[in-house]
Formats: structure tokens, sequence, C-alpha cells
């Protein structure tokens, strides 16, 4: 978490809508600028995700990396719902596996005491009991089959996402992901899940006729809903993964997510710089405690993960339904940006 100082950021590349929230958020002086010569050699750049440093900036700058929470909002990230959390790296970024980031380093080396651990298992306690998960999209319910077969639930993602595109390794893409998943289990009962940004359009899907690898498409169903009626879950990189661990499920991850080589998902791939075994609490101490930062959409102030936990119930049950026709006029329009 960064903190009031005199030292000034560097801001590239936002638009004009984050801006307001890069300083909540950083809590310090923050210049935006457009070229690489406004920024100081001894100075540090902020930027957006894994965006690329820009050409003519000095190796001696230090770089600040911001990127959405794991508990974000009450919608769509795509549809410009302001967040309640992001993260702010230091190291690297938390989907992107090709370097360390802050949060492997934390959840390499934190020793997690009797109270993190407290207040970890509280706060998954509470985000299953209020149903929460990163965007909170309400959703119709689901059916569970009545089968004795092992129920599946195969999460979809964005196909062109940076998550994907550092994360992943032999299986890029969501047919892939389903391929392997139906070899491998033959005669289970495998629900599909498509990326809701996906689903609003706000986003394209890659090449997939999900019906025949599946036995189900679930598109307007809440994420937490679903997670509680399967048996297993299986992701490339999706935060799903992470919820369906709060959750007590099993999950195969087939890239390379930050929650994933700590002895608690099973791996297709191998995790080097990840030394330890960690516990779930640790895990969640870790991953919604110590590495991203709150921010009230009330009062526009930094708070504790626990606080913002209560803004986003209240925000979720006081969240009006915008009519359909206005949703899609909206979206058409972000499109546009």
């Amino acid at each position: 978490m960064c903190h009031d100082s005199d030292e000034i950021l560097y801001a590239f590349g936002f638009s004009p809508w984050k801006r307001p929230l890069v300083r909540r958020f950083l809590n310090q002086h923050v210049a935006f600028v457009y070229w690489s010569w406004q920024v100081p050699s001894d100075a540090t750049l902020v930027l957006w995700g894994n965006r690329p440093i820009p050409d003519g900036i000095s190796s001696s700058v230090k770089i600040i990396r911001l990127e959405d929470g794991f508990l974000r909002s009450v919608g769509l990230g795509a549809d410009l719902t302001k967040p309640l959390s992001w993260v702010i790296d230091r190291t690297g970024i938390y989907y992107d596996p090709t370097q360390p980031s802050d949060i492997e380093n934390i959840l390499n080396t934190t020793v997690f005491d009797g109270r993190l651990i407290s207040r970890a298992r509280h706060l998954s306690e509470k985000l299953i009991t209020a149903g929460l998960t990163k965007y909170n999209v309400s959703g119709k319910l689901w059916q569970k089959p009545n089968t004795a077969r092992q129920i599946i639930l195969v999460v979809g993602q964005v196909e062109s996402d940076a998550s994907i595109q550092f994360g992943a390794n032999d299986i890029r893409s969501n047919l892939s992901l389903l391929t392997t998943v139906r070899q491998a289990n033959p005669d289970a009962f495998i629900i599909y899940k498509p990326h809701p940004d996906v689903v609003a359009g706000l986003r394209t899907q890659g090449r997939l006729n999900a019906g025949e690898l599946c036995n189900e498409v679930v598109v307007d169903v809440s994420m937490d809903h679903l997670l509680a009626q399967v048996d297993e879950v299986h992701v490339i990189t999706s935060l799903a993964g992470f919820e369906a661990l709060l959750r007590g499920k099993v999950v195969f991850c087939y890239g390379q997510p930050f929650y994933a080589g700590w002895g608690l998902t099973i791996d297709r791939q191998s995790h080097p710089r990840r030394i330890r075994q960690l516990t779930l609490d640790e895990l969640i101490a870790g991953t919604l405690i110590l590495y991203p930062t709150y921010v009230s959409r009330k009062t526009h102030q930094q708070i504790s993960v626990e606080e913002a936990l209560e803004e986003l119930i209240y925000w979720r049950n006081e969240q009006k339904t915008i009519p359909p026709f206005v949703r899609r006029l909206l979206r058409f329009l972000l499109r546009r940006k």
C-alpha cells in the first residue's frame, strides 16, 4: 500500500475515468504524463496492469503496477463500475508468473501470526455466508441435475486477457480446456460457464462450440451459487479457482494463477519460485488482507478489507436493476471508447 509522501508519482497511459481512482488508491501526489521525457530518471512510474514500460524511460525509474483487486465491485469492470479494491505492485503483477510479484513474495515469506490467521478465517466465513465473489453479478438459480455422476465446473475466460497470455502454457483457449477436461472425465456431468464479459458482449470469445464437449452451458447464474453445487472446478488461470478454494472445492489449474503452487490446488504446471506449502487461511490472508488496497466508495478514503466487505454487501443489496435496453446502450457506447 502506498502512503502519503512528498514523492511525486508519474502515471502514464491512464484514461480520464481512472485518474481520480489512481489518486485515491495511491494516496500520494500523482502527475499524469503523456511522454517519457516528462519522467525524471530518479522517479517512480505508475502503469496499469502489465503495460510495457514506454520507450525512453530510464532504467533507474522505479515501476508501480496497478490492477483490479479480488473483491472488486457489484458489476463488471468492463462496464466501468468503480472498484472497491486495487492491487499496487512494486515488483510485477499477480497474473504474470513469468516474473516475481508482490503477492508471490508475500506468500513466500510472510510469517502469518495468529491474529492474521483469525482475520482470514473470519473474512472467508463472512464472504461465503454473504455469497460474495469478484464482480457479484446477480443471476438466476441453477438446478443441480439429479445424477450420481461427478459434477465438474469448467470456467471460461477472455482468451485475449493478459492472465492467459502470461499465465497459460500448453492450454491457452477455452476449447482446449474443455477438450482436456472431457477427455480426462468422460463420464462426468460437465458444466461450462463463459466469462461474464463475453456474455455481456464486452469481450470476444475464441472459437468454441461448448455444447459438443459439456452437458450444460450456464450463463446467467452467479458464481457463488454455482460453486456451492459442484464437486470440482477446472480453470486455466481464472479467479474462480481461488473462490472455489474458499468454498472447499477441489480445484484443477491448467495455467499458473497466483493461488496455484502452494499445495492447495492440483496443478498441471510447476511453480519453482513458490517454495512453501500454505494453509487456506494463509493464502486468504496474503491474497485478501495484505496484498490489495481498499478504498471506500462513500468517503474515498482507504479502508480495511473488513470495511470493504461491509460496503460490498450494502452495495449489492441496494443495487438497482438497470433496464436491459439501457445496459445494452451503455455497453455499446463503452465499446466505442
